[in-house]
Order: C-alpha cells, then sequence, then structure tokens
C-alpha cells in the first residue's frame, strides 16, 4: 500500500510557476517536472511531458521494466516536435524525474536533469538520483570544492534536459523499500536552497506526508524562495 502527497508553488520571486507534477497512488506513477523557457514555453513543457510520460507508463506491465526509460525518450522526441511546431515553444525544455512501483516493495526512478529523488529509510536520507548539471558533471571533475560549487554562476547549467536535443541520457534504477520508507521528488527550487539535514529532519518528524510537503515548501520560502518549489512525498505503508 503506498501513501502519497504532492504540492507546489510560485515561490517568492517568480511571476508564474513552471513545476508540474502528478501523484496517482492508484497507479503507482509520480512524476515531477520543472520546465524552461521563453513566456509560457516552460510551463507547456513540464506539463506535456509529465502527462505524455504519464499516459505511457499507465499502458506499460510492471513487468516491463524498460518502460521508464523508452517513455523519457518518447516524451523528449513529443517535445521537440511540439516546439519545432509553434515558434513562441522554440528552445523549451523541462528537467524529469518519475517513480513507479512496481508492487513487491519495490520502486522505479527515472531522472533527466537536476530534479531529485531521495529515499528515507531507518531515519537515514539517500540521494537516489544524479545531478546532470556544469556542477555535478564538470565541477567536480575539476576538483572544485562543496563551498565553491555551491557559489559557481554556472552551478546550476543543466547538461541535459528533456526537449535540448534528440538524445537524452536517462538514468534508471530500481530502488528495494521497506514499511514506512519515504521517497521524496522535488525540484531544485528545494533541494537546491533547503539543506539535506532539513529535509530528513523533516522527514523523520510524525508529521502527515502534506504537512512534511507543506512544511518544506515553507521552509525554501523563508530562505527567499528564488525559484519554483514543488514536492512529492511517496510512503510504503
Amino acid at each position: 500500500m503506498l501513501e502519497a502527497c504532492g504540492l507546489t508553488d510560485r515561490g517568492c520571486v517568480r511571476t508564474n510557476n513552471e513545476d508540474y507534477f502528478i501523484a496517482d497512488v492508484n497507479s503507482g506513477i509520480f512524476i515531477l517536472a520543472d520546465g524552461m523557457g521563453g513566456a509560457n514555453a516552460g510551463e507547456y513543457a513540464s506539463r506535456l511531458s509529465a502527462e505524455w510520460l504519464y499516459g505511457y507508463l499507465l499502458e506499460a506491465k510492471p513487468e516491463a521494466l524498460d518502460a521508464l526509460e523508452r517513455g523519457f525518450q518518447e516524451v523528449n522526441r513529443v517535445v521537440r516536435q511540439a516546439a519545432k511546431s509553434r515558434s513562441e515553444l522554440d528552445g523549451m525544455g523541462t528537467t524529469l524525474v518519475a517513480a513507479r512501483y512496481l508492487g513487491g516493495q519495490r520502486m522505479q526512478i527515472g531522472s533527466v536533469g537536476d530534479s531529485r529523488a531521495y529515499v528515507h529509510s531507518r531515519g537515514e536520507l539517500k540521494l537516489v538520483t544524479q545531478d546532470q548539471t556544469w556542477a555535478a558533471e564538470v565541477g567536480e571533475r575539476l576538483g572544485l570544492s562543496q563551498e565553491a560549487l555551491r557559489n559557481h554562476p554556472m552551478r546550476h547549467v543543466l547538461t541535459m534536459a528533456v526537449g535540448t536535443s534528440d538524445e537524452v541520457r536517462v538514468q534508471s534504477r530500481i530502488v528495494p523499500l521497506e514499511r514506512g520508507d519515504q521517497v521524496l521528488l522535488c525540484c531544485d527550487g528545494l533541494h537546491g536552497v533547503v539543506e539535506e539535514g532539513i529535509l530528513r529532519e523533516t522527514l523523520n518528524s510524525p508529521r502527515s506526508l502534506c504537512e512534511k510537503c507543506h512544511y518544506l515548501i515553507e521552509a525554501a520560502k523563508r530562505l527567499g524562495g528564488p525559484d519554483n518549489i514543488t514536492a512529492i512525498l511517496i510512503k510504503e505503508s
């Protein structure tokens, strides 16, 4: 059995919200997209990607373990076609992270970009995705310290996103879960602002899932809320 809650907020600076999420407990499908692009293109890219992937996964058989990665590749094609069809959508893209419950206390997680998935188990918080950003893929290899990377002007530059190139590198893995474990999907408007210690303490707390999502969003806003903020919490119960 699963419980879940998702919340989104435009934050304290942005005038619109380019994040979009789907949290469907009945199907065990959870998707978060953080769009980018001029005018309303980011909003269009995130919604199109999330809804298209959701429909694709609804039709996939649980035993088809390649369905998540194939879905990401198809979503990339759909977004690029949409951008070519309308000039105002040119250059749009989105990050995308998805969790798909396979049954048997297993969750499949896939991602492109820097929206993240964490697993909270036995009081510990573990990051299970890897950011596809300049900081993670270039800066760390150059030997820059975490302090230097936190302040680097290119720290948030994406090296991969849905819709920005013909091919996408999809990260995918299957995560075992125990009863009481929680999965957190979030955009960089949360994990890039709120320290992991606060994420862990919040998930450790006795609050309900929705109370935890609300608390994390408010924590990001108290720290300036420079971007849209979205969190989905899923619990194996």
